[in-house]
């Protein structure tokens, strides 16, 4: 463990567990940069709802995590596009944050509008064919907890 005056900050600690051992000088900016990492993974998991998903499979974890990035370029990318729209308690700002540019995100994608085509009407569904008979489903055993009673035998005499 050794001290490093980082210029113009408090004294910073570093540990580092390897074989060979870089110069502090290298080390400290990339400490530094982590502090904007954890920044990123705090956007994702409140504003962009990245934990909030409940999947079925690992794949489909590793599908909605891989959009997460994508998600955050296109919110950088649209910083310069969209206008600021504070909620009611909220000042203006000049220089948006991620979490301002997602919420001025609608009105841009409201602009551009979509590729998919608009919901076809099918009027009102026609339901159970008349005279049509209906199978009940089969009844489920029933699940009975706690311990069960041990039946008496009767005994038999000869």
């Amino acid at each position: 463990m050794e001290r490093l005056d980082v210029p113009n900050s408090k004294p910073l600690w570093l540990i580092w567990i390897a074989s060979d051992q870089p110069a502090l000088a290298e080390i400290w900016p990339k400490y530094l940069r982590r502090f904007a990492i954890e920044h990123w993974y705090r956007l994702v998991r409140q504003r962009l709802h990245w934990t909030v998903p409940q999947l079925s499979t690992p794949k489909q974890m590793e599908t909605w995590s891989d959009l997460m990035p994508l998600i955050t370029w296109q919110l950088w990318l649209a910083s310069n596009v969209v206008e600021d729209s504070p909620l009611p308690w909220q000042k203006p700002m000049t220089k948006l944050t991620p979490g301002r540019i997602a919420n001025s995100f609608a009105p841009l994608l409201a602009r551009i509008g979509s590729p998919a085509p608009h919901p076809k009407p099918r009027g009102k569904s026609p339901g159970w064919p008349i005279g049509k008979q209906r199978k009940k489903r089969p009844p489920c055993p029933t699940v009975k907890k706690g311990l069960a009673k041990k039946k008496k035998v009767a005994k038999v005499t000869t």
